[in-house]
């Protein structure tokens, strides 16, 4: 195995991680942020996700692809929270009065120490990051680490631990976009998606989550038989249609184990990504952009130009007893790992 490092802007740097499969995972330690994921298609390298060539690029045209986010992924409803009866008030948004993704910014935005650990079958990049007491309103000073590890099974998996002094929010995710053709201006309609899920959180127009747990039955939204995504963004489901496309909340199976919970496969049927987790539940975003989607490697990216699995506990956790718990108690620390294994 291999590992190489170049400078990537704003004093940020690009750690490409090369397996004996040839296999490459470009990360930047500007947001703790998945860069490249290819690997060796038919003797091509292909791209499987988004992302930019420089640093600033995502500071100027979306800070999000690919990052680290934190202190809480999703949407917090105002951003007003109670931990112990006491009410906090988070950082909001001028433009929608939530607060999205721990305020802005947050992790995205910041330059997060690393080391490097190689191993004969895998190595890994650590990226460490301190979260001061009240950053954007939240409690507690918050030590996060963020482990990025390529293995030659072709796995990717990234593990993200937090340990608070006091008891806080804690509900981190990856911000990675998947288009499994390698273009970016081919949507990812002919992608098959398999979704272990049989629940989903509805949502407001603002994309607050009602408090609701309704069942993918009979929706264009049930993935539990694989099929392709195409289905959805042609669909009369109002929740569809909303949002056009897909940005929800799917609950997943609560065992507190690593569960195999989706599968997207590309429409040449050559290479698929599956993806397990020990999250409580994964956020789908089809990249509902329309003609605002960025130029990205020289293109213009196209609507519905890639998939998010936000894997965390649902969005209004912090509200809603049953979607799941995102407070994180003082000295004891919580790590949410994902794997993602490209089969081919």
């Amino acid at each position: 195995m291999q590992v190489k490092e170049q400078e990537f802007g704003n004093d940020s740097h690009l750690i490409t991680l090369i397996n004996d499969q040839k296999t490459e995972l470009a990360v930047t330690d500007f947001g703790a942020r998945i860069v490249h994921l290819q690997t060796l298609i038919d003797g091509t390298k292909r791209e499987l996700i988004l992302g930019f060539d420089h640093a600033e690029e995502y500071l100027t045209k979306d800070a999000y692809i690919g990052a680290t986010i934190g202190r809480t992924a999703g949407r917090i409803a105002k951003g007003k929270f109670y931990l112990n009866n006491q009410e906090y008030q988070a950082k909001i948004s001028e433009e929608t009065g939530h607060c999205l993704h721990g305020g802005d910014p947050s992790f995205e935005t910041k330059n997060w120490p690393y080391t490097i650990i190689k191993g004969e079958n895998e190595i890994s990049v650590i990226f460490y990051l301190t979260s001061p007491d009240q950053e954007n309103g939240f409690p507690g000073n918050l030590d996060i680490e963020a482990r990025y590890t390529l293995t030659n099974d072709d796995v990717w998996r990234i593990s993200i631990r937090g340990i608070s002094d006091q008891l806080t929010l804690f509900n981190p995710t990856n911000h990675v976009y998947f288009n499994l053709t390698g273009d970016v201006t081919e949507p990812i309609d002919q992608h098959e998606l398999w979704l272990a899920s049989r629940f989903f959180a509805p949502l407001q127009k603002d994309l607050i989550p009602k408090g609701e747990v309704a069942p993918v039955k009979g929706t264009a939204f049930d993935f539990t038989t694989p099929k392709a995504l195409s289905d959805v963004f042609i669909s009369d489901f109002p929740q569809a249609k909303m949002v056009g496309g897909m940005d929800h909340p799917f609950f997943l199976q609560k065992t507190g184990q690593m569960n195999r919970v989706a599968k997207l496969t590309s429409p040449d049927k050559k290479v698929a990504i599956q993806i397990a987790t020990n999250a409580g539940s994964i956020v789908l975003f089809t990249a509902n952009f329309g003609d605002d989607a960025p130029v990205m490697r020289g293109d213009k990216l196209v609507n519905h130009g890639g998939i998010t699995f936000e894997t965390q506990e649902a969005p209004g956790s912090e509200r809603f007893e049953s979607f799941g718990d995102i407070t994180l108690v003082p000295n004891q620390a919580r790590v949410f790992v994902t794997e993602y294994q490209i089969k081919k």
